[in-house]
């Protein structure tokens, strides 16, 4: 959907792919309770601050609830423990070992009333990618909230993606030649004068990451506003099934450079950066690359 830039497609040194499938849920007993009350005291001394004495949230999100629940149902819950292991606590990022994020997810599984089981809750990224949080139920006012409101589109697709798609993607296309872990610390440039060296360096690097991506995986509706011109004028094409295929596919890929992001990984970054030319160029096929400007936005 936008044109994506001479940078190098890498295949090598990527992160192997684990299997996708799910055996069991949160609900099929992954946990003991001994695990879970040993989990209680890591959230106590790492978590409570930002998260809660109940897990509702203070600082930081909710570890518990629907509104938890709804973030984090049907993903692996090697997801979650990623999170945890990369990106925790935020003051101190990454210093939680294995067995103590195990633990801790254990106790975010007791808070949010799954039960407990015979076998503590495997640390190891394979069984992790084993278990999947159930679906949450689904808020019916917060639905009838949001088919209420809407907002008339204000910039033509090609402003939505010079403004949101082309940088957040290149964030990522970035990735493949520079490690996000390997760059200055944020404001290590403070002597700089342009508004954009003066800003760019702000957050910590794969919060930078963390950011392009999820701005692609939220795109979708932005994509699909009715009313919504190209550049040429004509309407965007929301009613086509394979535009709405296409728009799916993005933020799918969105969805999923935001799981490799978490996992502060610079291989996983860069294999996730194929699927994402890939799915800008099936659609740019179709509706980008025409012959001629005003071609643009319909089918051959």
């Amino acid at each position: 959907m936008f044109t994506v830039a001479s940078l190098p497609r890498l295949h090598a040194q990527q992160a192997p792919r684990l299997g996708s499938g799910q055996a069991r849920t949160a609900r099929d007993g992954v946990y003991t309770s001994a695990q879970a009350q040993r989990g209680e005291a890591v959230y106590q001394m790492q978590c409570v601050a930002c998260h809660g004495a109940s897990l509702a949230g203070e600082i930081g999100p909710p570890l518990a609830g629907q509104s938890f629940l709804g973030d984090w149902d049907r993903q692996p819950l090697a997801d979650l423990f990623d999170k945890i292991l990369n990106t925790m606590p935020a003051d101190k990022a990454g210093t939680l070992t294995r067995p103590e994020v195990a633990d801790a997810v254990a106790y975010i599984l007791q808070a949010n009333q799954f039960p407990a089981g015979s076998v503590n809750l495997d640390a190891g990224e394979a069984a992790l990618r084993q278990i999947s949080l159930p679906p949450a139920a689904t808020g019916a006012s917060a639905d009838a909230v949001t088919a209420n409101m809407s907002f008339p589109a204000v910039g033509s697709l090609s402003q939505v993606m010079r403004g949101i798609l082309f940088p957040s993607s290149n964030v990522l296309f970035d990735v493949q030649a520079q490690d996000p872990g390997a760059r200055p610390k944020p404001g290590a440039r403070a002597e700089a004068t342009t508004t954009s060296a003066r800003y760019g360096d702000v957050y910590d690097a794969w919060r930078v990451v963390d950011a392009a991506a999820i701005a692609i995986a939220e795109v979708g509706p932005l994509l699909m506003t009715p009313g919504r011109r190209c550049e040429n004028g004509k309407p965007v094409p929301v009613d086509r099934a394979d535009w709405q295929q296409y728009v799916r596919g993005l933020v799918e890929v969105g969805r999923a450079a935001y799981r490799a992001s978490q996992t502060r990984n610079q291989a996983a970054v860069s294999e996730v950066t194929n699927q994402i030319s890939d799915a800008c160029a099936n659609c740019h096929r179709v509706y980008r690359d025409r012959a001629t400007l005003a071609m643009r936005c319909t089918q051959p």
